[in-house]
């Protein structure tokens, strides 16, 4: 090889090794915008929760000293945020532990130690590594989410949302309409499908919602689908009914799929607070659910229902909406939430520190 050959591949070489670096540099760039985006969702949504509790708590401990008076009044905060009363009385009772074993005195620094003590209640799903990316298992597919909760809870904009997400991130996705209960739930989640581009199985109103479950896991069988996302009643003639009527659907979804559904998402208002809670312990009684999707977060001052969630229910919350936008619905992170609703000592958030 001459020397213009070898000066050639050399000036070749190094091209290529900055461009591979630029093309770092703006993928990472990319990604922290992405997250500051996110981030910067997830406080708007907050925000009235974070008026009605921590910008409260920061108000109230200027100037205090700790004493039972004082944690009486962080105890009335929040439950006014629905935080619920065995979920408050187990932090304030970690905050006393902590106040006498550590002989704090200055009010103030049990800002920081209930930020600890929830960020420590919430769970993080074994599986929040593949919700960011919408990644599902090779072996699963097709990947089968059944979508549960009552009506008006926002199930349909949570499927259609979901969908959404999963094509945008290269999979196959079909829709099964199997709330025919429902005068307008097919039309609706019809709509969705059509904006989200996925195609969807229905059939007539009063149908046996059975057959639709069986006819869209067939229908993603034979077309390898790589998701299917089934939507379920929220309302029978009685609550028993309903409840039934879930545990058939299971049943339904293991004649084609055995070790299905892979996921059982149940679907929360946020805005009705600790009734929330009540709902999904009904729920959990029939249905293997494996995440919360929390809805409204951002029209409610109730957002601190989350923290009860992860403690009472020992259920990790998957994902939260904060808008009605197709990219509102968000895959729930731990520390985000925390540093949303509490931001540092100072009332500035941390969260993308160092990044």
């Amino acid at each position: 090889m001459g020397f213009f050959d070898k000066f050639k591949k050399k000036v070749t070489s190094t091209v290529e090794k900055a461009t591979q670096s630029v093309e770092k540099v703006v993928e990472k760039t990319t990604e922290s915008v992405t997250e500051v985006f996110k981030f910067n969702k997830i406080k708007e949504g907050l925000s009235k929760t974070k008026q009605n509790f921590s910008d409260k708590l920061k108000n109230l401990l200027g100037g205090r000293k700790i004493d039972d008076e004082l944690l009486e009044d962080i105890e009335s905060i929040m439950l006014t945020a629905d935080i619920g009363f065995s979920t408050t009385e187990f932090i304030i009772e970690n905050i006393k532990a902590k106040v006498k074993k550590e002989n704090i005195e200055d009010a103030e620094k049990i800002y920081s130690i209930l930020k600890e003590e929830i960020h420590n209640i919430l769970i993080t799903s074994p599986s929040s590594e593949n919700d960011k990316i919408y990644a599902i298992p090779r072996d699963k597919k097709p990947y089968t989410i059944m979508v549960i909760g009552v009506n008006g809870v926002g199930k349909t904009t949570t499927i259609g949302k979901l969908a959404n997400n999963y094509k945008l991130n290269g999979h196959d996705v079909i829709i099964g309409a199997a709330d025919t209960f429902r005068a307008a739930a097919n039309e609706q989640l019809a709509i969705w499908a059509e904006r989200a581009g996925v195609s969807i199985i229905q059939q007539a109103q009063g149908a046996d919602p059975g057959a639709v479950i069986y006819d869209t896991i067939k229908s993603a069988i034979a077309k390898n689908k790589d998701v299917a996302i089934i939507d379920t009643a929220g309302r029978l003639h009685n609550k028993g009914g309903l409840m039934s009527e879930l545990e058939k659907l299971t049943r339904v979804t293991k004649k084609l799929k055995p070790d299905g559904p892979d996921e059982v998402f149940l679907v929360l208002d946020a805005t009705t607070g600790q009734n929330a809670i009540q709902q999904a312990k009904e729920f959990m009684k029939v249905s293997e659910v494996t995440g919360i999707v929390l809805t409204k977060l951002d029209g409610t001052a109730k957002g601190g229902v989350v923290i009860p969630i992860a403690a009472e229910l020992k259920l990790p919350v998957r994902y939260i909406g904060v808008g009605e936008q197709m990219n509102d619905l968000q895959v729930f992170d731990p520390t985000y939430f925390v540093e949303a609703l509490f931001g540092s000592e100072t009332g500035e958030e941390t969260i993308l520190e160092g990044e």
